[in-house]
């Protein structure tokens, strides 16, 4: 069973609602974001490339290489298993996330197939890709899936949100803030999202890419 779909600000609604009743905090952090964004994304290969891109780097060079990457046609996994280590260099990737490209690009990922499986097997499935941790599917499982209660624990931006929001001494460690959203099940995508939200309002930076 996979749960319930984010699809439409409806849904969002519907779980920010469920929230801020469970959580006065919730209910504050909403007052000051207002309308939580959707954010929802195409599914399959290239949006797991985008993700590999995106790890580690600034939003801003996360998207000039996209760019170099998609005008070398690279977002196909066809064409990126065939590439060369000076075309992959030509497009910004390191030797490393030039490594974890090609192995998304030859995992033969069925992506139809995951929207399908519960959220523990997406995120085992696509964490048995070189380059691919946790974090990275359950960005693609929230996004691209729609998956309404994975929470991407590992964030920092959430961590730091939790900690503002809660008024913790310390930014919350990944095992301690998954232990804190087991508390807004069923609905802990739309916890992440408030968090992000939040995270800008109180620092006035993008949380996540």
């Amino acid at each position: 069973m996979t749960g319930r779909i984010i699809a439409t600000a409806a849904d969002l609604a519907e779980g920010a609602e469920v929230l801020a009743a469970r959580e006065p905090r919730f209910a504050a952090a909403l007052a000051a974001v207002g309308p939580l964004p959707l954010r929802r994304r195409p599914e399959g290969f290239a949006h797991l490339l985008w993700a590999i891109i995106g790890q580690q780097v600034s939003t801003a060079s996360a998207a000039a290489t996209w760019a170099r990457v998609e005008t070398a046609g690279l977002t196909d996994p066809a064409q990126l298993a065939l590439a060369g280590d000076d075309t992959l260099r030509a497009a910004g990737l390191s030797r490393q996330k030039a490594r974890y490209a090609r192995a998304l690009a030859l995992a033969d990922i069925d992506y139809r197939a995951l929207r399908h499986l519960p959220d523990a097997a997406v995120v085992a499935r696509l964490t048995e890709v070189p380059g691919i941790g946790r974090w990275t599917a359950e960005i693609y499982a929230m996004f691209s899936l729609g998956r309404a209660d994975v929470f991407a624990a590992g964030d920092l931006a959430l961590q730091e949100a939790a900690r503002a929001l809660f008024g913790l001494e310390a930014r919350p460690r990944e095992a301690v803030l998954r232990a804190m959203a087991a508390d807004w099940s069923p609905w802990r995508g739309v916890a992440a999202r408030l968090l992000w939200a939040y995270y800008r309002v109180v620092t006035n930076r993008e949380g996540m890419r």
